[in-house]
């Protein structure tokens, strides 16, 4: 008895401790329980009635596809209203969520990722928003959020959620979410690469109410708007995503009226549970097996460095494994990195764009796939690490995940999309800010970061700058709309950009070239993020290359607007023309790394890049000679490729194709090949090596030997802990070069050499 009342007592004195831990928190962080389960929650109690009562799958379906409509609508809202550049061309969607936070519905135009990675802080307004009494979740609440933490890619990207009730009872959850740019960071535009720290990044919003009775609260908006260089877009867009997910509530609302809640909770239930089931049958039918590839990323954009992004993808039964170990340990103080939730996102949206195109673009699709990652790396960072560009890194993730698939399927009977090589994975683009020529300061983003060339196919070539990776119907915007807002010209625009193709049997999608200059305003500037100026950051398959490399190229000393008013002649439409023949006097002609920091320009000085191409697919040598020509005649390629690479023999004049003595070439290059082989152990001993070139800063494993990472210079750590890894400021680097050069040159001239710590 005793024994009894004393169990009671301690059972007491533990719910007493458990209040007080609750009541007095300091700081509700991000939660790691929900942070790093990318998997549908359990069915609730609610859920199984639901389900036992509405069986009619007839009656599901309808449901399903007025959600989907409705989904649909509140795209076209966002992107018709929108203020963002990223609203008016598609980087939004729109979501439907379960009463549990699951994604169920996702708008088929936008950016998945999106919506699969706001589950997330709809998950923690639920564990700690609900019935905590200073917040609590009313009908005509709306949630704002960017900060990737709690589950975003990068913080420029701001979602609006809205739960839904029916009669006091929560029934779902609503979201819309926009790429709105400029967010307070310390470079304009909101994606800075000089970020240093998490508190370089600019507003960092955890999950928290800023709309009461579906008005947006006064108060935190003047907070927000005083935050970010652009206010009014602040305003703008955040009615915007509230007005959106007001009308998806209605929609909702209106199958409550015909159907019922219930039969709206057993359609989200029922499809999530479907997408598993079917996701998992789909993955029993793949061949058991092991494919091992990687990428390498050649730059911090701040420094050149080799990254690996590394991936063993395991098939057996219906179970399929992402390992990312070996990957390169995170850069504590540079942008590149991303957290866990943002890379499994980019693996979702590889799955639901190019996979599975066909299923519900829900939150299940990815639910039933495991991960394995080193926790400290850069594709699952700490908290502390700055992930404003964790583009750079989930981009890679996708790759290393859309080329290891490709070889799953190309050996499965039943294909649920074409067999489809890498798709360029880079935003070659222009990130600009500063004061217009109206006087308003402004920091965005150009559309054409949506222009990747697409991957070739099993049975075609790719598509010319048809799409990004994470939004396969964005737009690439109207270059003229954008000048009225902006000053400066893009003198050359959608291009293609000719000999940048990937080769292949089928060739990659091409990209296009990229020429701005300021024209309007001395107090603006321009910044390109990505990398790939140096290596490529997608391969080909089966026999298809991958696109060589272009760096950001710069012309300064020179107003190419008077150039063209005085001889125009002088002025060229291609980025070789421009820096080969290099045709201003007295110009300084320059190339750079695709990672360039916020540059103050001037007045007619060029700035000069280009979109990227997709992956070749098949040997290059099975490439029908007439698709050659055609590329020749459509200006994507030279003469001189088509004889170099495709092995092609035909009349410059005519370009009539000798079929004869294209066989005959082809058949002795094939030959050529034949002995230019060796085998493979002799392959192995004479390039393979035991450690990273001594001159050269590697970050990963080496050699398959993933228990080991190296971190630059040839230093080895454990992966499971490679603890912390910062770099010096390219500046301050530079600066101890010039002193070290001046202390030479002192000391030659018999001059005293001074400290240089005074």
């Amino acid at each position: 008895m005793s024994k009894q009342k004393f169990t009671e007592q301690q059972l007491e004195d533990q719910e007493l401790i458990t209040k007080f831990l609750k009541d007095t928190t300091l700081f509700l962080g991000p939660d790691p329980e929900i942070m790093r389960d990318h998997s549908i929650m359990p069915r609730t109690q609610n859920e199984a009635d639901c389900l036992e009562k509405y069986t009619d799958l007839n009656q599901i379906a309808s449901i399903r596809d007025r959600l989907q409509s409705a989904c649909e609508e509140g795209f076209e809202m966002v992107e018709q209203m929108g203020a963002a550049p990223g609203a008016k061309w598609g980087d939004i969607i729109t979501g439907i969520y379960s009463a549990s936070g699951d994604l169920t519905v996702g708008s088929a135009s936008g950016v998945l990722i999106f919506s699969a990675l706001v589950h997330h802080p709809i998950k923690f307004i639920i564990k700690n928003w609900i019935e905590e009494k200073t917040v609590g979740v009313r009908e005509g609440d709306g949630f704002i959020h960017n900060d990737s933490r709690y589950g975003n890619v990068h913080n420029t990207d701001q979602s609006m959620i809205l739960p839904v009730f029916h009669e006091g009872q929560l029934v779902c959850w609503v979201a819309s979410t926009v790429h709105e740019g400029e967010n307070g960071a310390i470079e304009p535009g909101g994606m800075p690469s000089m970020a240093e720290t998490s508190f370089d990044e600019g507003l960092k919003m955890s999950p928290f109410k800023v709309v009461e009775n579906y008005e947006i609260k006064k108060d935190l908006l003047t907070f927000l708007q005083n935050s970010v260089r652009e206010p009014k877009l602040q305003y703008e867009d955040m009615k915007v995503k509230l007005f959106a997910c007001m009308r998806l509530e209605q929609r909702i609302k209106e199958v409550f009226a015909t159907d019922g809640p219930d039969a709206l909770t057993a359609c989200l239930r029922q499809t999530n549970e479907s997408v598993v089931t079917e996701v998992r049958r789909r993955i029993s039918e793949w061949p058991d097996m092991t494919v091992r590839t990687h990428v390498i990323m050649d730059s911090t954009l701040r420094e050149n460095v080799l990254m690996k992004m590394n991936l063993t993808l395991k098939k057996k039964g219906d179970r399929l494994i992402f390992n990312f170990e070996g990957s390169s340990p995170e850069i504590t103080n540079r942008a590149i990195n991303t957290q866990l939730p943002g890379m499994k996102g980019m693996v979702g949206q590889a799955f639901m764009n190019h996979i599975w195109p066909d299923l519900p673009r829900g939150q299940a699709g990815l639910s039933h796939i495991e991960f394995e990652t080193t926790p400290g790396s850069f594709v699952d960072c700490s908290y502390s690490a700055p992930n404003s560009q964790s583009l750079m890194s989930i981009f890679q993730a996708f790759t290393v995940a859309q080329h290891a698939t490709a070889k799953m399927l190309y050996s499965c009977p039943d294909k649920y999309t074409r067999v489809l090589a890498p798709w360029h994975n880079m935003i070659n683009t222009f990130i600009w800010g500063g004061v217009n020529q109206h006087g308003e300061t402004l920091g965005n983003l150009c559309a054409d970061l949506n222009g990747m060339g697409g991957g070739a196919r099993m049975d075609r070539d790719g598509e010319h700058s048809l799409a990004p990776i994470f939004a396969t119907m964005a737009d690439i915007g109207e270059q003229e709309l954008n000048e009225e807002e902006v000053p400066f010209l893009q003198l050359v625009s959608k291009k293609m950009t000719t000999n940048t193709q990937a080769p292949g049997k089928y060739r990659g999608g091409m990209g296009y070239t990229q020429i701005a200059a300021t024209k309007d305003s001395d107090q603006w500037g321009f910044m390109t993020t990505s990398v790939g100026s140096k290596t490529p950051t997608i391969q080909g398959l089966f026999g298809g290359y991958a696109a060589g490399t272009i760096p950001l190229c710069k012309v300064a000393d020179v107003d190419v607007y008077d150039v063209m008013l005085t001889k125009p002649e002088q002025f060229k439409h291609s980025i070789p023309e421009i820096m080969n023949e290099q045709p201003f006097d007295n110009a300084t002609y320059s190339t750079h790394h695709l990672g360039l920091g916020f540059d103050i320009s001037k007045r007619g000085e060029l700035y000069m890049i280009s979109q990227g191409s997709g992956g070749g697919y098949g040997d290059l040598l099975e490439r029908d000679p007439a698709m050659v020509i055609q590329d020749i005649e459509e200006s994507l390629i030279t003469a001189d490729w088509a004889r170099k690479l495709y092995k092609v023999v035909f009349n410059e004049d005519t370009l009539a194709v000798d079929e004869k003595a294209t066989q005959q070439l082809r058949d002795d290059y094939r030959e050529q090949r034949k002995k230019q082989g060796v085998p493979y152990d002799e392959f192995v001993k004479k390039y393979v090596k035991d450690t990273p070139p001594k001159d050269i800063p590697f970050y990963g494993s080496w050699n398959g030997e993933n228990d080991m990472v190296y971190c630059g210079n040839n230093e080895k750590r454990d992966a499971k802990n490679p603890g912390p890894i910062y770099m010096t400021n390219p500046k301050d680097v530079s600066i101890a070069e010039l002193e070290e050069e001046l202390a030479q040159v002192r000391e030659q001239a018999g001059l005293e050499v001074k400290d240089k710590r005074k």
